[in-house]
């Protein structure tokens, strides 16, 4: 088993490295549908997953002076206190099976709104760039909140599945700073935004017992030269293309989830 995670690993780096898309998305129903994993155990150990592979690749965005800093820390101000409530909620309430349950039915929704998010990207940025120009003060003055509005649903999200943090995250972004964030800075910002989360929850769904160490280490085994591997062949593959049949393949995951 240990060279299937290893293999799963490398896809999903892969996939990430040419296209962006969230690791979460993809490896988090890899490891319930085809590896049997709980769900709970699968959030658990892809949270660590992504916060360690997040921390090597935000340091050379931060290296490089990628990363907005004010709108982290505005989407941090949502994010972690929804984390945490989030965790607090999931150990005080309901049994384990009512709680794989619910956790399957988020998924299965969340990976609908990252298909979404994968196919309309560029109009919701158009949209955030119609309004930025039409209502320049007013909304420049509601950008910090709904920043802090949307830290905190991607909080949610991504404690209860793993998801979120990439593709719904970089949707909110280019919507709310439509000409502030350089494809570079938004990936940066994403990233790095995305660390304390992952370390947030991950640590929370470790205290419960949610993570599958094994698990992860052949997942990273992996994932490194995959996502090297995707960023290489990033300029030669038809990327649009490949976003697109992520997003069909989503929805199908999605609606099983949703449906099991």
């Amino acid at each position: 088993m240990n060279w299937l995670n290893s293999v799963a690993g490398f896809g999903v780096g892969l996939m990430v490295g040419i296209t962006g898309v969230g690791g979460g998305a993809l490896m988090t129903p890899i490891l319930v549908l085809l590896f049997g994993v709980a769900p709970a155990s699968a959030v658990g150990t892809d949270l660590w997953f992504a916060a360690i592979t997040k921390l090597v690749g935000g340091t050379v965005h931060h290296r490089k002076g990628m990363v907005d800093w004010q709108v982290v820390r505005r989407l941090c101000l949502g994010s972690l206190p929804a984390a945490l409530a989030t965790l607090l909620w999931l150990h005080v309430t309901g049994s384990a099976q009512t709680k794989h349950g619910l956790i399957l039915v988020a998924l299965g929704a969340v990976l609908l709104l990252t298909a979404a998010a994968v196919v309309f990207k560029r109009q919701m940025q158009a949209i955030g760039q119609a309004l930025r120009s039409t209502a320049p003060e007013r909304f420049k003055r509601a950008q910090p909140l709904l920043t802090v509005v949307a830290g905190a649903l991607l909080g949610v999200l991504v404690t209860l599945t793993s998801v979120g943090a990439g593709a719904l995250g970089t949707v909110m972004l280019v919507y709310l700073y439509p000409f502030r964030m350089t494809p570079a800075r938004l990936v940066g910002t994403d990233i790095v935004h995305a660390i304390p989360l992952t370390l947030v929850a991950g640590a929370g769904h470790l205290a419960m017992g949610n993570v599958e160490f094994g698990l992860l280490g052949g997942l990273l085994l992996g994932s490194i030269p995959g996502i090297l591997l995707g960023s290489t062949l990033a300029s030669r593959v038809p990327e649009r293309a490949l976003r697109m049949a992520i997003a069909v393949l989503l929805c199908a995951v999605g609606f099983k989830l949703m449906l099991s």
